[in-house]
């Protein structure tokens, strides 16, 4: 899944594909370099991060998906907005990416009559908020509950089980320390039988280990997309898609 994030304060790449045209050009340059998945994104949720009104989420959003129809690649995007759900996959989106789990009013309804794919994912407080000190009990069994809880809202709501994809949330309120729990215990997920996303690419519990800024996290992302895949992630959300490609043939070729 190759990142478009159209905002000008991603933690990453804020600001390079705010423009409609650039946003388009890098998501054909990532569906070039091997993206099977295009997640295209209108509101900021790095920590720190103050939300953006729906109106304005979906003028970053809508131009792009409109510009990308003919794109031989199923279009994904990250939203928690009903109304932005609705309208992009009225627009042509495969896919919508919830860092909420579907649990905003009206956000399972949303989905729920479509066929798109849906990712579910556990996140600890508010963007702007969430890294200030998170606390768990134990983070892989509460992530899990979660986890399977919105699983069962969403069946119960109409969408199926072959629709979902979950995600742990790497980052989203959780301490470095979480994070590498969740990490080691990822086969634990397996359980939940639905695929499973894992995002790492290029975030700030990186630097904590070695120490580097954003744009010089790429070593470090590519090992955290090979410890994904060996503990059972079938999807990695990156920036940097040509080399994480070249990661996973180096996997697949040590499996097979």
């Amino acid at each position: 899944m190759g990142v478009v994030n159209v905002t000008p304060d991603s933690f990453s790449d804020g600001g390079r594909f705010f423009d409609k045209q650039a946003a388009m050009q890098h998501a054909e340059r990532l569906a070039l370099q091997g993206a099977d998945i295009i997640d295209v994104g209108g509101e900021s949720s790095r920590p720190g991060a103050l939300p953006v009104s729906v109106q304005e989420e979906m003028d970053r959003v809508l131009p792009v998906l409109e510009g990308l129809r003919d794109l031989q690649k199923p279009i994904s995007v990250d939203t928690r907005r009903p109304e932005v759900m609705r309208a992009a996959l009225r627009a042509g989106a495969s896919m919508i990416n919830d860092i909420e789990a579907l649990a905003a009013p009206g956000a399972l309804e949303a989905v729920a009559k479509s066929e798109c794919a849906v990712c579910l994912m556990h996140k600890k407080g508010e963007p702007a908020t969430m890294q200030r000190d998170p606390q768990y009990d134990d983070v892989v069994s509460e992530v899990f509950d979660f986890l399977s809880g919105r699983i069962a809202a969403a069946e119960k709501a109409g969408v199926a089980k072959d629709r979902l994809v979950v995600d742990p949330g790497f980052g989203f309120g959780k301490t470095l320390g979480h994070n590498l729990e969740l990490l080691k215990n990822l086969e634990i997920f397996e359980r939940l039988k639905v695929p499973l996303l894992a995002g790492w690419s290029r975030k700030s519990s990186l630097g904590r280990i070695i120490g580097r800024p954003e744009g010089d996290r790429l070593p470090a992302s590519l090992a955290m997309a090979l410890l994904s895949l060996q503990g059972g992630a079938t999807i990695l959300r990156v920036h940097d898609v040509k080399e994480t490609k070249d990661v996973i043939e180096v996997w697949k070729a040590f499996r097979q």
